[in-house]
């Protein structure tokens, strides 16, 4: 077991590895960098080239790559040059959003996911049953971004119950205890949906299929022998057992909570890394990109992990 985790966290930090050299890269050979965003503000051709200096963008890629690649392993991801603040304080005012959000959309989909799965296979392949597999594929299918802006456009235009944008209202920031948890959950009820959406249809379908399958095998037939009630044997036989591969299911979705939290961010105003990032690139900030990108990458490497272990925890055999 130890050998076996001992694998996996040295897969996970050359993957981190390699999604940080080609995000340096890329941004790097990207056409113009920051100094240019001040052109059209008449700051003189010299001031330009003296902050390409100190941004150490006169210097070619190589020795730009190993001095950030060596100030990244100590821990310094740079200083933002935008905000001329340090990265990792400027990360760790924005994580916490991001975690919250990205959190409470994971469990939008899971208790989602499985309320709709468990409607569906109580008359399998009924009326509601399809209706709910449409419903399902169609949220499966759509965009994270697409949703978003459903959601804007119907809940907070066209019937203006939720806020478009922001963690609080103006108000809201004066608010303490109790009457700002109320405003925080009234703008967190349209992204945290936004994400939750695809989810819940990935969740459904999976979980779906899953329970077909175990309600044909013998031990839930032998249940039923014993004279245990339809949803006796869905809840206590069928589900934990049908429930078990979900615990890789949401690993694999990981990468995808993320991306699409950080997507949703961005729709929505959100004051989190998404929105930070998406700022960043449109700066050219690049310790800022760059920091944002590794820590989004550490958090599914770690996600993934966790949930392997998790799984081979529970089943034996995947250890082997």
């Amino acid at each position: 077991m130890f050998l076996w985790t001992l694998r996996r966290a040295a897969a996970g930090v050359v993957i981190v590895w390699l999604v940080a050299t080609i995000t340096f890269t890329l941004v790097s050979l990207a056409p113009g960098d920051i100094t240019q965003t001040t052109a059209e503000q008449r700051v003189p051709a010299a001031a330009r080239e003296r902050w390409r200096h100190d941004f150490g963008l006169d210097r070619p890629w190589p020795a730009r790559y190993a001095a950030w690649l060596g100030a990244s392993l100590r821990g310094d991801l740079g200083t933002s040059w935008a905000y001329h603040r340090p990265v990792t304080s400027l990360l760790g005012e924005v994580l916490p959003n991001t975690a919250l959000l990205a959190s409470l959309g994971l469990i939008l989909e899971l208790v989602g996911g499985i309320a709709v799965a468990l409607t569906q296979i109580r008359r399998p392949h009924g009326h509601a049953d399809r209706a709910l597999t449409a419903a399902t594929l169609t949220a499966y299918a759509a965009p994270t971004f697409l949703v978003g802006l459903l959601l804007l456009y119907f809940f907070a235009f066209r019937l203006p119950i939720f806020p478009p944008s922001h963690m609080h209202s103006p108000a809201g920031e004066l608010y303490r205890g109790w009457p700002r948890f109320v405003d925080l959950l009234h703008h967190l009820a349209l992204p945290v949906v936004a994400i939750g959406v695809t989810g819940i249809g990935a969740v459904a379908r999976y979980l779906r299929g899953s329970l077909l399958d175990e309600r044909m095998e013998r031990y839930v037939t032998a249940a039923r022998a014993r004279g245990c009630s339809e949803a006796r044997v869905v809840w206590a036989h069928a589900l934990p057992n049908a429930a078990l591969p979900l615990i890789t299911m949401i690993g694999m979705s990981l990468p995808f909570l993320v991306s699409g939290s950080l997507v949703v961010e961005v729709v929505f105003a959100w004051p989190g890394m998404g929105q930070a990032m998406y700022e960043a690139a449109l700066a050219r900030d690049v310790p800022l990109l760059m920091g944002g990108t590794v820590v989004a990458t550490v958090a599914v490497v770690v996600g993934n992990l966790v949930a392997d272990l998790a799984y081979a925890f529970v089943d034996p055999r995947v250890r082997l």
